[in-house]
């Protein structure tokens, strides 16, 4: 007998909270990629780059196109750094704009999965990152 693949299975349940992020998201435009793209890029802006996908724990390359598709909607301006050699994010006004219509929506979402998987499982939730 074969057991499920932990991975397999982790991975159907990331894509089931990730749409229902998308879905809440929606209204506002942009989906939870985006949204934790743009509220880190508030927190920290400019932020190169290479200290957002750290952040965010992408490579370079995958955040360098993650990047690109919300400059293109206009969400984020990229400058220079004090070197010149790396590029800066910030947000637009358009950017700012679309992450203060979606953060309610976020949290009615994060609420209400909250709801549903309870406080045991978000404490597993929140440990697995440090267990693995």
């Amino acid at each position: 007998m074969s057991l499920p693949c932990h991975c397999l299975q982790l991975r159907k349940a990331t894509r089931k909270i990730g749409a229902r992020y998308d879905a809440a998201l929606a209204p506002a435009g942009i989906n939870i990629a985006q949204y934790s793209l743009l509220r880190t890029v508030e927190r920290h802006q400019p932020i190169s780059l290479t200290d957002l996908g750290r952040s965010l724990e992408l490579d370079r390359s995958t955040m360098g196109r993650n990047v690109r598709v919300v400059e293109k909607l206009g969400l984020v301006e990229l400058g220079r750094g004090q070197d010149q050699r790396e590029a800066t994010v910030s947000l637009s006004e358009r950017g700012s704009e679309a992450l203060r219509a979606a953060e309610p929506l976020w949290a009615r979402c994060q609420d209400e999965i909250a709801k549903r998987l309870g406080a045991e499982r978000l404490g597993m939730l929140a440990e697995l990152k440090t267990l693995l």
